[in-house]
Order: C-alpha cells, then sequence, then structure tokens
C-alpha cells in the first residue's frame, strides 16, 4: 500500500494520509469486486482506477462548503465523488452529512453496503433526484450524471437553498460550458483537472434562469 500511496505524489496536496488512501483503496476495490455483478464503472478504466476514479474525485475537495452539515451527490452511481468525499471529510474530522440520490435499486445497495463497512455519515435517497422538491444543501457535487445545462436546471428548480455546484466536465466539457451560458446566469470558476489534460471542474454559485 505504501509504494501505492507514493506512486500519487498529488494526495500531498489535498492533504491526503497514508490511513485515509488505505481507506480509499478499500473503496476502489469494493467497486471493482462488485462491478463483476453490476455496472458501476467501465472495465477499461479499472486498470487506471485509483487515478481516473479516486483521485480525480479527491481533488473536489477543495471545493466543498466546510461550514455546511450537508453536501449532496446527484445521481450518485458507484458513489464517485460521495463516498470519496464522505472518507475525506470523515477523515479530516469535518462534520457534514453526505446525502446521496441514486435511483436504481442495485447501486443504492451497494452504497448503503460500503457506507456501512466503512462506517460513514451518509443518507442514500433511492429516488428520481428530479421529482424531488424543495432540496436543501450546503456543496452540491455531480460526476457523470447529465449535461450541465440539465444539471443547471435541476439545481435551479427542485433546490430551494445550496451554496454552490461542483460539476465535473469532461472533453466536451468547453462546448457545453458554451451552450449553458446562453440561457443561464451563473458565477464560477474553472479549474483543470489534475487527472485528466482534456478535463476540468466547475464551482458554480448563484444560478439563475436567462
Amino acid at each position: 500500500m505504501d509504494e501505492y500511496f507514493d506512486n500519487f505524489p498529488v494526495l500531498d496536496k489535498f492533504n491526503v494520509s497514508r490511513e485515509t488512501f488505505s481507506v480509499l483503496d478499500e473503496f476502489r476495490e469494493l467497486i471493482i469486486e462488485k462491478n463483476k455483478e453490476i455496472n458501476l464503472i467501465s472495465t477499461k478504466s479499472i486498470i487506471n482506477s485509483r487515478n481516473r476514479h479516486i483521485i480525480d474525485c479527491v481533488q473536489a475537495i477543495d471545493f466543498i462548503d466546510i461550514n455546511s452539515k450537508i453536501c449532496t451527490d446527484i445521481g450518485s452511481g458507484a458513489g464517485l465523488p460521495g463516498i470519496v468525499l464522505s472518507i475525506l471529510l470523515r477523515d479530516k474530522k469535518i462534520d457534514m452529512k453526505m446525502k446521496l440520490y441514486e435511483k436504481s435499486y442495485n447501486k443504492s445497495s451497494f452504497l448503503r453496503s460500503v457506507s456501512e463497512k466503512l462506517k460513514l455519515d451518509t443518507e442514500i435517497f433511492e429516488e428520481d433526484i428530479f421529482k424531488k422538491k424543495n432540496l436543501v444543501s450546503g456543496s452540491i457535487v455531480t460526476r457523470a450524471f447529465k449535461p450541465l445545462p440539465v444539471i443547471l436546471g435541476l439545481v435551479e428548480k427542485n433546490f430551494k437553498k445550496y451554496t454552490n455546484l461542483i460539476v465535473f466536465m469532461g472533453k466536451n466539457g468547453k462546448q457545453l460550458l458554451e451552450e449553458a451560458v446562453k440561457d443561464w446566469e451563473f458565477e464560477y470558476k474553472e479549474k483543470k483537472s489534475l487527472t485528466s489534460d482534456d478535463s476540468f471542474l466547475l464551482n458554480i454559485k448563484n444560478i439563475k434562469k436567462k
């Protein structure tokens, strides 16, 4: 495990300890094992899953509003980034509940079993978040869920209070951002991904429909 930890110097930037990395890697192994039964991550990404999935999610921690008691992961899937962030917050001794919305029964069951096994402060909602109203959160995070304009619409319509929205953007991210600003007003900061040259993160606030 030490040799794996040393291969990811980027973790030093986020003050991730060897003990925390061990928990993150346990989570990664749980995903890989469950992936034999249900589709959580693509099989081709397994070989590079520490960097592609775990470390990729870690970098969102800088945008989390640590003054809030709630963070919400919409379309959580395998718990990327929600479970990863919950592990980090717990091990940094930040008191925050992670709410994970995932409408799939199988994926929600996986999130519950992982949360119990790793003793995380999470709440799993096996529901379609598009049907929920008047939601309240600090930070909202989402990765590989829906296109940016759809996510903006969801947050603006379904959350009555939130601090910020953190979105992982892929290789088509620039185009999606250009399309989004045509119909939406919002403040945002862009952060280049540390794990992929053609990806970036957006930290978005004050979303309004034009």
